[in-house]
């Protein structure tokens, strides 16, 4: 018995274990076990568990670099009175290499099952909208990056970047990322989305931009019990003489005859004979009277053909609650640094976008649970301001001897302050899409770096070498 429970305490005194606290309710542990043999089944400073936190911790980082998460652990390792580690970030980059992409599958979409909104009965009936949009990221210029997401075509070798879109579906009342899938610059979004189809459950409504407006799409979703909303795109608008039915001012039921045969379109030509000649949905002209947008009205396509139980108004109001997608993504790419990728193989390069996501919906979980029994809806909390609560209550959280009241009293105290910082509701504000800051009047670089070179005069304009 004393031979376990020093071996108990010698793990205990092994885990890095600050993050783990405030976040090991909703990532089980059984996830970050360590193997029985092979990789990862040796107990050491970076086992599975630190270095999943390590990683974790790495992409919460204003600096995001693998040196930073190297001093952490030396500071770490000092408090516990353990060796200090090299300061070379080998160990730790070989350690993050040995995680297996499909445990940190498994754990995003435990992430994902784990936030669950509350319905609101007044609101859409209670049913859970799901949006869905895509975006795009750059990684270092390596020849393994670019093998699987290749540059712009108009640019010169040496010149750019490797780049990567992704389609991602959120729920719009929680911010939770649901299902997320990587394609080159070549992957339209609707293709991703379908690989993705198995998020969307019976009863949910799919909400998304005049990129997702397909026949296809639209009756497919509505065969698994999913309704639409989405903008018209590619199709003329119906007038009222075309119309089914008149359901109010600009809200027609309307059908639409299915598309003639093409070989671009994106799926096959089997599926499009199992289509059916016409579908019936329901079309809402919406106009725009406040400043600040591109467009003074546009079309909106549902599924939702109860005008009822669901009025022009309250569709017009949710596509337009549409655009907190984007926040969504800003949240990831811009607050915690996904925009540019650091990773240089493609294998790293996906784990680092699933550390991210893992990331952003722990962050969401946080914000849950620091308006539970407020009357703050979660939508309203700075998503940034948490992660910067994170970034500084961290520390005080690896204490070498707390107890457990002082823990709990500390994450009462990070709840607290997170739930404080509630960011202002300012419907209707409208600010012009430009940029005030100036770049710096650096030459581009129109050839790989090593053949510039200098030429000797005062300006050191870069030229390309002969």
């Amino acid at each position: 018995m004393q031979i376990m429970a020093d071996k108990m305490a010698e793990i205990k005194q092994k885990t890095f274990w600050q993050l783990g606290v405030c976040f090991g309710d909703f990532i089980p542990s059984h996830y970050l076990a360590q193997s029985e043999s092979g990789t990862n089944s040796r107990r050491r400073l970076l086992s599975k568990e630190n270095t999943f936190w390590s990683f974790f911790s790495q992409v919460l980082d204003a600096d995001g670099g693998c040196k930073e998460v190297v001093r952490k652990l030396q500071v770490f390792s000092a408090m516990k009175s353990m060796k200090q580690p090299s300061s070379s970030t080998s160990a730790y980059c070989q350690a993050r290499k040995n995680l297996d992409a499909s445990s940190l599958e498994n754990i995003l979409q435990h992430t994902s099952n784990s936030l669950k909104f509350e319905a609101d009965p007044k609101y859409l009936n209670g049913r859970r909208v799901v949006v869905v949009d895509g975006t795009g990221v750059s990684m270092p210029d390596t020849i393994e990056n670019q093998k699987v997401w290749p540059q712009q075509s108009s640019q010169t070798l040496g010149c750019g970047f490797p780049q990567a879109s992704i389609c991602a579906c959120f729920c719009l009342q929680t911010g939770a990322l649901l299902s997320h899938k990587i394609g080159n610059k070549k992957s339209h979004e609707l293709p991703l989305l379908r690989k993705q189809w198995d998020t969307f459950k019976s009863d949910d409504i799919f909400l998304g931009d005049k990129g997702f407006c397909s026949y296809f799409d639209v009756h497919s979703f509505k065969t698994q019990g999913v309704d639409s909303v989405v903008t018209l795109a590619r199709r003329t608008p119906c007038t009222a003489t075309e119309s089914v039915k008149v359901l109010g001012d600009n809200d027609l039921l309307i059908h639409w005859q299915k598309p003639a045969k093409n070989k671009k379109s994106s799926y096959s030509l089997e599926d499009r004979e199992k289509l059916p000649e016409k579908i019936l949905l329901r079309q809402i002209k919406v106009t725009i009277k406040q400043p600040g947008f591109r467009a003074s009205s546009f079309h909106i396509i549902t599924t939702l053909l109860d005008a009822d139980k669901y009025p022009a108004v309250d569709i017009a109001d949710l596509y337009f609650q549409r655009w907190e997608v984007e926040l969504f993504f800003r949240d990831i790419k811009t607050t915690m640094g996904m925009d540019i990728l650091r990773c240089l193989s493609p294998d790293m390069v996906r784990k680092e976008i699933l550390m991210h996501l893992i990331a952003y919906n722990c962050i969401r979980r946080l914000m849950m649970e620091s308006v539970k029994g407020k009357e703050v809806p979660v939508r309203r909390v700075s998503f940034k301001g948490c992660v910067q609560a994170l970034r500084q209550w961290e520390p005080h959280l690896n204490q070498r001897k707390m107890s457990k009241q002082e823990c709990h009293r500390l994450l009462a105290l990070l709840y607290d302050s997170i739930a404080k910082y509630i960011i202002p509701e300012r419907p209707g504000r409208s600010e012009p899409r430009a940029v005030k800051r100036r770049p710096k009047p650096f030459q581009w670089l129109t050839a790989p770096r090593q053949e510039m070179k200098v030429t000797r005069h005062k300006g050191k304009k870069y030229v390309i070498q002969a």
